[in-house]
């Protein structure tokens, strides 16, 4: 087979769209390196308007304020939610303050961007659309992932019916993550599907376009490593019918970047699309996403290579707010609302139950 640009009549789609209305102001609770990475650059590619930040250590948000050329650094979560330009709440936390902080933030009337992973549990993770609910605001989950170039443009390919009915979904990663960078992540018991495979594990819900049945999960770690958690992991899914998805997810490849790769695979009856995810090669600086595919309804004896702009980081991150500001501005449900994310939290806890029964876990012993 032969390989193919044609990306001048494509048009995959892929870029996050953002509102009509990008005065809407916005509040961020959290100044840490990924405020400070992706969540302020993609805000400011975006032209959205950010009135204030905060954070329990007032050197962070002053230093990001500098940066950033934010108007006002707030002394208090208080001061915050009582400021009348702040609409929308960008929260930015470890996940044990978020259902206390969504509480607050949702009581005071404003609309909300709420940090992955939703909750620590199950439980917590429904007391947040609860509260979300019960004060009648939007509420959003910053899985940012499936806005990713590769990622949304896949979708796309997948939707337009390219590739026929979906029968699998991969993602393989196998990379030197220094968890010590960030110091209170090495001390929780629950860590690398928790806080990294939870993006592919809602990506691939995303390609598939419903939940799976079932997971079987294993998790390890390296040996001598200085995080508690796991750092390598195992997942497999089974959807309805047969369609089956995979994630196998290495982050303790001591070879150098040279050997690191971050690739995804979509499969169906009449196509294929294979991709990489470029935020994860040469770490942390990462490269724009690639994706080629063939369909035979489209052309038997092509693969296409359309050239994507942008990367994971921070480029998605202009989707997860452009999308609820989106869903504000047209009075919808967000597709990364509160109440959808409750399946990604299944998935993710189902994972740590297989591990720690060695079984299958359906997802409906959640409901």
């Amino acid at each position: 087979m032969h390989l193919k640009d044609r990306s001048d009549w494509l048009d995959l789609d892929y870029k996050p769209k953002l509102p009509f209305n990008k005065s809407r102001g916005i509040g961020i609770i959290g100044a840490g390196a990924i405020v400070e990475a992706c969540h302020l650059p993609a805000y400011r590619m975006a032209g959205l308007h950010v009135v204030g930040i905060y954070d329990i250590d007032r050197s962070k948000a002053d230093k990001l304020a500098s940066q950033f050329g934010i108007g006002r650094v707030f002394g208090s979560l208080d001061e915050l939610l009582a400021h009348p330009d702040v609409e929308v709440v960008d929260i930015a936390v470890p996940a044990k303050f978020q259902p206390d902080t969504v509480e607050r933030v949702a009581a005071a009337g404003k609309h909300v961007l709420c940090q992955k992973p939703l909750a620590e549990s199950y439980e917590e993770a429904k007391r947040i659309v609860s509260s979300i609910e019960k004060a009648g605001v939007v509420g959003a989950v910053n899985q940012q992932m499936r806005w990713s170039p590769g990622i949304r443009a896949s979708h796309t390919i997948a939707q337009r019916g390219w590739l026929g009915d979906i029968t699998q979904t991969t993602v393989q990663v196998n990379v030197l993550t220094e968890w010590e960078q960030w110091p209170w992540i090495t001390k929780i018991d629950r860590l690398e599907i928790m806080y990294h495979s939870i993006h592919y594990l809602d990506s691939i819900r995303f390609l598939a376009g419903v939940a799976p049945e079932y997971v079987y999960a294993d998790g390890a770690k390296f040996p001598g490593q200085a995080s508690t958690g796991e750092t390598r992991t195992l997942i497999h899914m089974k959807f309805p019918g047969e369609t089956r998805g995979l994630i196998h997810d290495n982050h303790n490849n001591i070879a150098g970047q040279d050997d690191w790769y971050a690739t995804f695979r979509l499969e169906g009856t009449e196509g294929v699309v294979t991709g990489t995810n470029g935020a994860l090669y040469n770490y942390p600086t990462g490269r724009e996403d690639t994706i080629r595919f063939f369909s035979r309804r489209i052309d038997p004896d092509y693969w296409f290579a359309p050239k994507l702009e942008g990367r994971w980081f921070p480029h998605a991150f202009m989707g997860t707010m452009g999308e609820l500001l989106r869903a504000i501005e047209e009075s919808r449900e967000p597709e990364n609302s509160v109440r959808d994310n409750l399946l990604t939290m299944q998935m993710v806890f189902a994972c740590y139950r297989s591990m720690e029964q060695n079984r299958p876990v359906r997802l409906d012993e959640f409901l």
